[in-house]
């Protein structure tokens, strides 16, 4: 009498999923997989200055307040009024206010992330942090420009119509030079906001801290002005804080301070500082944890 079969035991031979010398092989996608570059962070953080409200509210204060504001000045004003002033004047009234906007919205471009913990999703889809920073900035400075620019040439070319006629001074390319310098500056502004912003990673932070130094040094000038061992000191900051600075590259001399019109120093001196800040942001950005 036979007892029961043992179970056949499995022949000798390759596994369908398996290479001949028993490793697995590697999988192949059929879809296209390009390396990532810097132009796909860039599509990235374009889509997403375009996809939130804070982006159209900002933006929209901003022209609001240069064009709004310079139209009003210039429908103040007669032609006669444009001898020494060049005709992009009236928009640095709104400039001056709107400059708040652009400041917000470089701020807000990144800690908006760390506020509601996207960032950690940023990084984990694109690990090379200082290509995500990089797309960051090319693209708010690209938008802020823009904006500024095609706001301050709206209220230009409504000053060149109405009030560019007879008895209105000799006017040229030099004061649309003049004026694009200061929207540089004005840009320049909010790419330290942003990279303020990417250090302090806290909205309300660094939104403070860029206020305080738009409008604390005209303060803190005149204070120390006050005092005769003091008075260089005072002089030196308000001659070139960003009021000043903004005055004078848009040809409008500060008699108190002796800025020549369109002096490139506070141009340079925003140049040094905003550099600065981008070099530390991507040190910070680069060897913190989110």
């Amino acid at each position: 009498m036979t007892g029961p079969k043992s179970p056949a035991r499995p022949t000798t031979g390759t596994s369908a999923t398996s290479s001949p010398d028993h490793r697995p092989q590697s999988y192949s996608s059929p879809l296209e997989t390009p390396r990532p570059h810097l132009g796909h962070a860039v599509a990235s953080e374009w889509t997403k200055m375009i996809s939130v409200r804070s982006t159209v509210w900002t933006l929209g204060s901003l022209v609001l307040l240069v064009v709004g504001i310079g139209v009003l000045a210039v429908a103040e004003t007669r032609a006669a009024d444009f001898q020494e002033v060049p005709l992009t004047a009236p928009a640095l009234f709104g400039l001056l206010v709107g400059q708040i906007s652009v400041m917000v919205l470089g701020v807000l471009t990144i800690t908006s992330e760390y506020g509601t913990g996207m960032i950690r999703t940023t990084f984990t889809a694109a690990p090379d942090r200082a290509r995500v920073l990089t797309a960051k900035y090319l693209v708010f400075a690209g938008v802020a420009f823009a904006a500024v620019a095609g706001s301050v040439a709206a209220v230009g070319l409504t000053s060149a119509i109405l009030r560019g006629g007879a008895g209105a001074g000799v006017h040229g390319s030099g004061e649309w030079a003049r004026a694009l310098a200061g929207c540089v500056y004005v840009t320049l502004l909010g790419v330290l906001a942003l990279a303020i912003g990417a250090m302090l990673r806290h909205s309300a932070g660094a939104i403070a801290v860029m206020l305080g130094l738009v409008t604390l040094p005209p303060v803190v000038g005149g204070m120390l002005s006050m005092w005769e061992t003091l008075a260089p000191l005072g002089s030196v900051i308000l001659r070139y804080n960003a009021p000043v600075a903004l005055m004078g590259l848009f040809g409008l001399p500060n008699a108190d301070t002796g800025n020549a019109p369109g002096s490139p120093l506070q141009l340079l001196l925003i140049v040094l500082v905003t550099g600065a800040a981008v070099a530390g942001s991507y040190a910070v950005v680069g060897r913190r944890d989110v």
